[in-house]
C-alpha cells in the first residue's frame, strides 16, 4: 500500500498534510512530500523508484542488511534504516523501517505497523500539526517515534513499581506466595525482553538522528529545524539512560525474587530437618524395646510399657521446645 501526503489546508484554511491512499495504476503526485510504503508489492516499489529515480530496499534487504549499510547515500538520496518496536501490548517485535530523503521528498518503507506512524499521521492532518517539507516531516516523525518510546518505557516503569511492591509485600499464605513468585518471574522476564528490544531500537534511531543532523547541515535547512533534531537526540539519549536504569531495576527484582524463593525452600528443608530430629529419639527408644533379646528387665516390669511411651513423648517434645527456645522455628 502506498500512502501519499502532500501539503493541504483544513476547512479553516490552516496548513496541514493531506493524506490519500494511492489507487492502483495511478501516478504519484509531483507535490507529494511524504510517501509511506506499507508492506509494498514489487510494482509499488517500482512506481516509487521511477518517481524518484532510486532503488527502494525490499523486505529481504532490510531483514538481512549489514551494519555498514544501515545508513548510506546513493544517487543523491540518503538511506537510513532503523528498527522500531511494535505490537507492544501483545507480542513485542522489532521491525526494520527504511527512511529515504531525496529531492524534497521523504519516503518510508516498512513491513510492520509501529503505532508512532498512526499517531504522527493523525497529528499531521490537524491544523499546524506538522511542517510541510520533507525535512520537517522526517523530524516530526522522529520526534513522535521518540515520544512513543518514552510512553512505552513509562508504562513499563509503572508495571515494575507494582511488581516491586508484590515482591517485598509479606504474604502469610505460603500457597499464594509461591504462586505470586512464579507470576512475578514471568512478568519480569517479559518486561526485561521489552526493555531490551526498546534499547536496541533506541540505539538504531540514534544513528538515524545523527545522520539527519549531518544531512540538515549539508542542505542548510532552518536553524529551528536543526535545533529540533538536536533536542530530539537529547531526549533519545535520556531515554537510553532511563532504559538502562529500568534494566538494572529488573535485575535487582529478579535477584530479590530468587532470593525469596530460596528462603522459602530453606524453610521447607528446615522444617523437614526439625521433624527428623524430633522423631529420631522416639524411634531409637521404640527400636530398643523392639529387640528380641530374652533378658530385658523392662519386659517383665508392669509399668514398662507406660514408661516407654512416656520416654518417647518426652524425647519428641524436648527437641521441639529446644528449637523454639533457640528461635530456629
Amino acid at each position: 500500500m502506498i500512502v501519499i501526503y502532500r501539503p493541504g489546508t483544513t476547512g479553516e484554511g490552516a496548513p496541514c498534510l493531506d493524506r490519500r491512499i494511492l489507487a492502483p495504476g495511478r501516478p504519484i503526485p509531483a507535490e507529494a512530500v511524504w510517501i509511506d510504503l506499507l508492506d509494498p508489492t514489487r510494482d509499488e516499489d517500482k512506481l516509487v523508484e521511477q518517481h524518484l529515480n532510486i532503488e527502494v530496499p525490499t523486505r529481504e534487504d532490510t531483514d538481512y542488511i549489514e551494519p555498514s549499510e544501515l545508513i548510506y547515500a546513493e544517487d543523491g538520496a540518503r538511506f537510513m534504516t532503523t528498527r522500531l518496536l511494535y505490537k507492544v501490548d501483545s507480542d513485542p517485535e522489532l521491525t526494520s523501517v527504511t527512511f529515504i530523503l531525496k529531492d524534497g521528498v521523504a519516503v518510508t518503507v516498512r513491513y510492520g505497523e509501529p503505532k508512532a506512524f498512526d499517531i504522527f499521521a493523525n497529528r499531521a492532518a490537524k491544523p499546524n500539526g506538522c511542517g510541510l517539507t520533507a525535512e520537517q516531516v522526517m523530524a516530526g516523525l522522529m520526534d513522535t517515534i521518540i515520544d512513543r518510546a518514552a510512553e512505552v518505557l513509562q508504562q513499563v516503569a509503572e508495571n515494575i513499581d507494582h511488581i516491586s511492591k508484590m515482591v517485598f509485600e509479606h504474604k502469610a499464605d505460603p500457597g499464594k506466595r509461591n504462586a505470586e513468585y512464579e507470576q512475578i518471574l514471568q512478568r519480569l522476564g517479559r518486561y526485561g525482553d521489552l526493555i531490551s528490544k526498546s534499547r536496541e531500537s533506541l540505539l538504531s534511531i540514534e544513528r538515524v538522528l545523527l545522520s539527519l543532523s549531518v544531512a540538515y547541515r549539508a542542505t542548510r535547512v532552518s536553524v529551528a529545524l536543526r535545533e529540533e533534531v538536536r533536542t530530539t537526540l537529547r531526549d533519545l539519549q535520556s531515554l537510553e539512560e532511563h532504559a538502562s536504569f529500568q534494566t538494572n531495576k529488573i535485575q535487582f527484582l529478579l535477584d530479590a525474587t530468587l532470593g525469596l524463593v530460596n528462603i522459602e525452600q530453606n524453610n521447607i528443608i528446615k522444617l523437614f530437618s526439625v521433624m527428623a530430629v524430633v522423631f529420631m529419639p522416639p524411634t531409637l527408644i521404640a527400636s530398643i524395646y523392639g529387640m528380641n533379646f530374652k533378658f530385658m528387665p523392662e519386659l517383665e516390669w508392669q509399668l514398662g510399657y507406660p514408661m516407654a511411651l512416656s520416654m518417647m513423648v518426652f524425647a519428641a517434645i524436648a527437641p521441639y521446645f529446644f528449637f523454639r527456645w533457640k528461635k530456629w522455628l
